[in-house]
């Protein structure tokens, strides 16, 4: 990922080792993703008003008026954000977000994008917020590319909610003798292009020897490298751990990917607002304290069996 775009993460960010145990539980069995269109209403607040929520005077009166948050979301990243089989947007994001919504008063509307876009169009005013298992970096909060290291815009703001690490699979019974990031040289990878999966192999290809380069081949989601690397066309696949790991537990039945290895790079998920929207990104720190201190938000951790990722409290910008 760049620093504008990765999901995921910047080249050495990840998610939390400690989420290790999370998603392989059987809980990740609970459903198993996106065009350009907007999500109508999946995300409702289950009728809640900014008269009856508790937090509803802290947004900023724009948002009161028209009592929507529109989100900007790549939903192709199952369990944080996938559509169903109904084509309802749900996971993670998509819960904590309803939840958060009771206390403001307010729809959080998924609208899907791209994941390298989303900080794009949060920059241009189409979303209000980007909310996709993004990791807060420091690069994105400065607006500095990860990969060359120069300014490429204002930075973000992150709320941040959760807590993950990055993961390698391969193809079920053939991990090419792939345990670790070293193990790569040589290898064809697949990935999602923005993320730290693909900052974490241009970073690990910088230390191959001469004629053992890692081959990247980077795809606009998920999806699409799982399809390559379960067709054979590579040798392994990386993502964040619970989306790895989703996939090894759903596709094919279980009978199509391994994980290898440990997870590596552990950073925070962070809800991004636009810097000079202080005000907003008070009031979602607000919420999600909210829905921490009144166990909604242990419920959700819970259902999808992501715990050991949940955070105590919210923290703006806590990225590295």
């Amino acid at each position: 990922m760049t620093a504008s775009t990765t999901r995921r993460t910047t080249a050495a960010r990840s998610r939390i080792a400690a989420v290790g145990a999370i998603a392989v539980a059987g809980a990740l069995l609970l459903t198993g993703c996106g065009d350009q269109t907007k999500d109508n209403g999946s995300e409702k607040t289950d009728g809640a008003s900014a008269a009856a929520a508790p937090l509803a005077d802290k947004l900023p009166q724009a948002i009161r008026d028209k009592g929507v948050i529109k989100v900007g979301s790549d939903i192709a990243y199952a369990p944080v954000e996938f559509k169903d089989d109904s084509g309802k947007t749900v996971g993670i994001d998509p819960d904590i977000a309803a939840a958060m919504g009771k206390q403001l008063g307010v729809t959080f509307e998924f609208e899907n994008g791209t994941f390298d876009t989303l900080i794009t169009g949060l920059r241009s005013k189409r979303y209000d917020i980007a909310m996709s298992a993004m990791t807060d970096t420091k690069d994105r909060q400065e607006g500095i590319d990860s990969e060359t290291g120069k300014k490429v815009g204002e930075g973000v703001d992150f709320v941040d909610y959760f807590t993950a690490g990055v993961s390698i699979y391969t193809k079920k019974g053939d991990d090419q003798g792939i345990k670790s990031w070293s193990d790569l040289c040589g290898k064809k990878i697949v990935l999602q292009r923005g993320t730290v999966s693909e900052d974490l192999a241009k970073a690990e290809n910088k230390k191959c020897p001469a004629g053992k380069k890692i081959t990247i081949e980077a795809f606009d989601n998920d999806q699409q490298a799982q399809t390559r690397l379960r067709a054979g066309g590579a040798d392994a696949g990386s993502s964040d751990f619970p989306v790895a790991a989703y996939a090894v537990k759903t596709s094919g039945g279980g009978k199509d990917f391994q994980l290898v290895g440990e997870q590596v790079e552990a950073a925070p998920y962070g809800i991004a607002v636009a810097k000079n929207n202080t005000q907003l990104r008070d009031a979602l720190k607000a919420a999600l304290d909210a829905i921490i201190d009144n166990g909604e938000y242990k419920k959700i951790m819970d259902k999808w069996g992501v715990a050991e990722g949940a955070v105590e409290e919210a923290t703006i910008n806590g990225g590295k």
